[in-house]
């Protein structure tokens, strides 16, 4: 099986051409966010606010990474359960344009739907892996949501983040 070298932003037609057990570096800026975030998102969507941070063709890795040590821009940054996301995560791929979202375990059939409406793409990063991950990590920014310490949002630089496409556009998934 060969590997795809992917770089942000993800288009939909990239999005669409990957298929469940695809293996994938990603390159380019990501965002962070975990459910607490994510829910700051959604309320401003429902107040008519503008988002901090412009989410069309965007990929969301949901990760609450640990304190960078010296000389480093970020610490571990494994993968979170992603189902904490799925009350917010169709939300984002409707309202928004969101293209991918990283993270581990399955996903809810609303969200699998949202994203076969919208051509997005749900990526595995390997749990337990999170300092293996960090290395991938060029550069990392904090964007918005302070108060929320490690689960605020962040924008990462990554080069070759190893990833599966764990469910596809067409809703393909390795969880089924």
């Amino acid at each position: 099986m060969n590997t795809i070298r992917i770089t942000t932003p993800l288009t939909g037609e990239v999005a669409r051409g990957l298929k469940a057990g695809d293996r994938v570096l990603l390159s380019g800026v990501i965002w962070t966010g975990r459910d607490q975030a994510h829910k700051r998102l959604v309320a401003l969507l429902d107040e008519g606010k503008p988002l901090p941070v412009e989410l069309k063709d965007q990929v969301i890795y949901f990760v609450g990474p640990c304190p960078a040590p010296p000389g480093r821009p970020i610490g571990s940054a494994g993968p979170t359960t992603s189902y904490r996301m799925d009350a917010y995560s169709p939300r984002l791929l409707e309202a928004c344009g969101l293209r991918g979202m990283i993270g581990k375990g399955a996903r809810t059939s609303p969200v699998v739907e949202a994203m076969r409406r919208c051509g997005a793409v749900y990526f595995a990063a390997t749990g337990g892996a999170g300092a293996l991950i960090a290395q991938c990590i060029k550069r990392c920014e904090l964007i918005a949501f302070p108060d929320l310490g490690p689960e605020a949002i962040y924008r990462l630089e990554v080069e070759d983040f190893p990833l599966v496409v764990a469910t596809d556009a067409n809703g393909a998934t390795l969880y089924s």
